[in-house]
C-alpha cells in the first residue's frame, strides 16, 4: 500500500513539473502526408501552450512499423509521443507474419485526434467520372489498371472495393502518400486511394479526377462527391488518427495532454482549418480511443482474411 502511494506521488509531482524540455512526436510516415499534416498543426499548438518545443519527427517505413517500433521503445516519461493510426494499430498486425511491438498493449492511448475524408482520385486521362463508369472500365481491362497507396490503410481501401467490385486492379505500395501522388500526377499510375490533405490542391485546380470518397458519409469539404458506397452499398472505410504514449506513461502526464488535446480541437479555428482540409475534429477520452482501436482491429482481420492480403 505505501508502495504504491510513493508512485503515485512521484507519478503526480512528474506531472506537475511536465513538460521541462522539448518533447518529440513521431510520425510513422514520411513528411507531407496527411498524419504528416496533422501532427504538425497539432504540434504547433502544443508549442505555444506548454512553452516547449513540439518536435515531429517523421520515421517512415515498413507500413509505419519502424517509426511505431522507436515510439514504443522510448522511455514512458511523456516526452516521446506517436500519431497512431488504422494502419499502424488496427492493420498491420494482420498484414505482418511478425510485428517488434504489441499494438494493443505497448502504447498508451491519449486521444482521438480526427477523422480524415479518404478519397479515390484519378489521373485525368483515365476515361472515367465515376465509380460506376470505373468498375465498368476495370472489368473490360482486368489486371491492366493500377491503384497506388502510401500506407496499409490506403491499401485496404483499394482490397475492399475489389472485393465489392468484384474487378482486378493491380496494386502499387508506396512508403508514404506524398511520393505517390508524384506518380499519379506523372501519369504513371492511374488510380490512388489517400486522404483528402494531400490531395485536395490537385483535385481544385484540375490535376486529379475525384471519382468517390471512402467513407460512410459525404466529406463537408467535397458535398457534391458522393461515396463509394452509393455505387456499391456495404463499402465504407473509415479513417482516424490518434495520439499516443508509451505504455507505462505516468496517468497524470496522460491526463494533461488529453486535456490539452479537447482544448485545441475545440476551438473554432482550429476546427475549420481542418474540416477545409477533409477532416473532422474527433477529441476523446483515453477510454474511448483504446475501444475504438480493438474493434476497429476485428474489422480490419476480417477483411484482411477476406482480401487474402499478406505484406511479409
Amino acid at each position: 500500500m505505501l508502495g504504491t502511494l510513493a508512485a503515485l506521488c512521484i507519478s503526480c509531482a512528474h506531472a506537475q513539473t511536465w513538460p521541462a524540455k522539448p518533447i518529440r512526436v513521431i510520425v510513422a510516415l514520411p513528411a507531407g502526408g496527411t498524419t504528416d499534416i496533422l501532427a504538425r498543426m497539432v504540434g504547433q499548438q502544443l508549442t505555444a501552450a506548454w512553452g516547449q518545443p513540439v518536435v515531429i519527427d517523421n520515421r517512415g517505413g515498413a507500413n509505419g512499423n519502424i517509426g511505431t517500433e522507436a515510439a514504443v521503445k522510448s522511455p514512458p516519461d511523456g516526452y516521446t509521443l506517436l500519431v497512431g493510426s488504422m494502419s499502424t494499430h488496427t492493420m498491420n498486425q494482420f498484414l505482418f507474419s511478425k510485428l517488434t511491438y504489441d499494438p494493443a498493449n505497448d502504447v498508451a492511448p491519449i486521444s482521438l485526434l480526427a477523422d480524415v475524408a479518404s478519397v479515390l482520385v484519378a489521373h485525368p486521362s483515365l476515361p472515367v467520372k465515376t465509380v460506376k463508369e470505373l468498375i465498368g472500365l476495370a472489368k473490360s481491362r482486368p489486371g491492366q489498371l493500377t491503384y497506388a497507396s502510401g500506407s496499409s490503410f490506403y491499401h485496404l481501401c483499394g482490397e475492399l472495393f475489389k472485393i465489392t467490385a468484384k474487378i482486378d486492379l493491380v496494386h502499387v505500395p508506396y512508403k508514404g502518400g506524398s511520393q505517390a501522388i508524384t506518380d499519379i500526377l506523372g501519369g504513371q499510375i492511374h488510380l490512388m486511394f489517400t486522404g483528402t490533405p494531400v490531395t485536395l490542391p490537385h483535385i481544385q485546380s484540375g490535376k486529379l479526377k475525384v471519382l468517390a470518397v471512402t467513407n460512410s458519409k459525404r466529406a463537408a469539404v467535397l458535398p457534391n462527391v458522393p461515396t463509394i458506397g452509393e455505387t456499391l452499398p456495404g463499402y465504407e472505410f473509415n479513417n482516424w488518427f490518434g495520439l499516443m504514449a508509451p505504455a507505462g506513461t505516468p496517468r497524470p502526464v496522460i491526463d494533461r495532454i488529453n486535456a490539452e488535446i479537447i482544448r485545441i480541437l475545440a476551438q473554432p479555428e482550429m476546427r475549420e482549418k481542418l474540416m477545409a482540409l477533409g477532416m473532422e475534429a474527433t477529441p476523446s477520452t483515453p477510454e474511448t480511443f483504446a475501444a475504438t482501436i480493438r474493434s476497429d482491429a476485428e474489422k480490419s482481420g476480417h477483411i484482411i482474411k477476406a482480401a487474402g492480403v499478406r505484406v511479409d
